[in-house]
């Protein structure tokens, strides 16, 4: 299952562990790839971000902007043809927060993804390429990924490895159910997801409310 003609979509969530934090993104859906741009909005920052990958739903470019009470962040990430991630970041004004970027571009080594923390739609490159958002049951081992997770609001990049697996295809009411898991964090999720592999809901983060 796939996309075979260009889509756009305008979806928004609200936030489960913080309600007043608000994701809007339009993302344009193309066969193996996508491209993406949204913002999400709290009571102490703003965030604004685009994406765009390469066929196999694979990153190419993060770009992400945080302004907060008197300061600011900004990273654009970057995976090459062959792999290597780099990053440039700046920041202004002061806050209690990591710094922004990589520390070491070593350590994404293989990875295929960027993973915008608290925003639903970075889960959706390796749901699509994993094709874990299929009407048809899926092989029930986990597949294992690393990628490049972005923590928001520092804007700071580390490597996280991930697992996905599916737990219920998508059936008559175009949604389906997949699991998810982090080691880096020690948490564990089942994401409902549409036919398009877009979170629905993520439980104790976010919700889809249009």
């Amino acid at each position: 299952m796939g996309n075979q003609l260009h889509t756009s979509l305008l979806h928004s969530w609200q936030g489960v562990d913080d309600p007043a934090r608000l994701d809007s993104a339009t993302i344009n859906l193309e066969p193996g790839r996508l491209s993406a741009h949204g913002t999400s909005r709290t009571d102490s920052y703003a965030m604004s971000w685009a994406l765009t990958t390469s066929d196999g739903w694979v990153t190419r470019r993060l770009t992400a902007t945080v302004h907060g009470h008197g300061w600011s962040r900004h990273i654009e990430l970057e995976r090459s043809d062959d792999g290597a991630w780099s990053c440039t970041a700046q920041s202004s004004g002061e806050c209690d927060l990591p710094a922004p970027g990589i520390d070491d571009p070593a350590q994404l080594a293989g990875a295929l993804d960027c993973d915008l923390s608290l925003c639903p739609v970075t889960n959706t490159m390796p749901i699509q390429r994993l094709n874990l958002h299929a009407e048809e049951l899926a092989p029930a081992d986990e597949t294992s990924v690393l990628v490049a997770w972005v923590e928001v609001p520092s804007l700071r990049v580390l490597p996280s490895r991930q697992m996905y697996s599916q737990l219920r295809p998508v059936g008559a009411d175009r949604h389906g159910v997949v699991l998810f898991s982090s080691d880096s964090h020690g948490f564990t999720s089942e994401l409902q997801v549409d036919r398009e592999g877009i979170v629905i809901d993520y439980p104790g983060l976010a919700t889809r409310i249009s």
